[in-house]
């Protein structure tokens, strides 16, 4: 004999009382209406009520009613939330990036000098209008990134490498936000661009050792132009303010000279009047005056009358007694 027990199993199974069991389904019907009649909406969302898939209404974050057993449904949209996206480059983690060959792909432009670059930028976007966010526009996000490639490509391809590269960059960063943004509201995607980043701009790897070389060269440019006007800065300045010295000292030199001969010429006129009205007077007076002048210039001299003998004895007329240049 086996050890196993034998089971002996009821015919039939109780019936449970039918006014018990419909009790049981009210209450899973009420707790489930219960549950689905309320939602939750975070701080940072606004809940979209669709009633037999038709947008209804807009809800606030907090606890709000509907209408339950699939008659209402929500969606939830984040619209105090700042999404991105990432054009030739992803974000694999916080510092970890990736930028695989199909990523280049879509960084790499044609500029308007016929110049290439790869262009990596970043387009950050917040929805304002759910309503039209969800329903205006299919696959919203992949229009969003469509627009941006093509809006990128348009405005550096009116643009030379240099400016891409460097000074530009600020301007097409405003421009390309200002033509997305536009396109946006056109097609009604309640979608509003913040801000439009530029990440890194290089030449393609095929031709960045030529670009490289280029760019020194009008560094060298630059360098050698700067020193030039340094050095003209401090030689024209100079020569000009020696030139205008010299202006302003002959002009006082012509003034001076023409002030004395004003002057003596006026001299001259007084002269002759005076000697107009007493001729031997003033002939006297101008013979007075100038030997006056002469005579002190002239040193020790000695007068003596032709026709004086013995007179030489008595004088010393040595070296030490005669002034320089002699005498007579």
């Amino acid at each position: 004999m086996s050890d196993t027990p034998i089971i002996d199993f009821p015919k039939r199974f109780p019936k449970l009382p039918v006014r018990g069991f419909g009790g049981i389904i009210v209450s899973l019907l009420v707790v489930v209406m219960l549950v689905s009649s309320f939602y939750q909406i975070s701080p940072e969302e606004v809940g979209v009520v669709l009633r037999f898939g038709k947008f209804t209404k807009s809800t606030n974050p907090g606890l709000h009613f509907k209408i339950p057993f699939g008659v209402d449904r929500v969606l939830k949209v984040a619209t105090q939330r700042q999404l991105k996206q990432e054009f030739g480059f992803r974000t694999l983690s916080v510092d970890i990036r990736s930028t695989k060959r199909e990523n280049q792909e879509e960084s790499l432009m044609l500029t308007g000098d016929l110049n290439s670059a790869l262009v990596e930028w970043v387009v950050q976007y917040r929805v304002v209008d759910p309503e039209k966010y969800l329903f205006r526009v299919r696959n919203v996000t992949d229009t969003l990134r469509d627009i941006s490639e093509a809006v990128m490509r348009s405005v550096v391809g009116d643009r030379t490498v240099n400016e891409v590269l460097t000074v530009g960059r600020q301007e097409i960063s405003d421009l390309v936000q200002l033509n997305i943004q536009r396109l946006l509201d056109e097609y009604e995607t309640g979608i509003a661009v913040e801000q439009v980043v530029l990440q890194n701009v290089n030449p393609p790897d095929a031709v960045k050792d030529s670009f490289n070389e280029v760019n020194r060269a009008q560094q060298e440019k630059e360098t050698l132009i700067n020193e030039a006007q340094a050095e003209y800065n401090q030689i024209i300045p100079r020569a000009s303010g020696e030139a205008l010295m010299a202006i302003e000292a002959a002009e006082g030199y012509a003034l001076d000279r023409v002030n004395r001969a004003q002057g003596d010429a006026a001299r001259f006129g007084n002269l002759y009047s005076a000697y107009r009205s007493a001729p031997e007077v003033t002939r006297r007076r101008i013979y007075l005056e100038t030997m006056e002048n002469i005579l002190p210039q002239m040193g020790r001299k000695i007068v003596v009358d032709d026709a004086l003998d013995g007179l030489l004895p008595l004088l010393q007329l040595g070296p030490t007694a005669l002034p320089e240049g002699g005498g007579n």
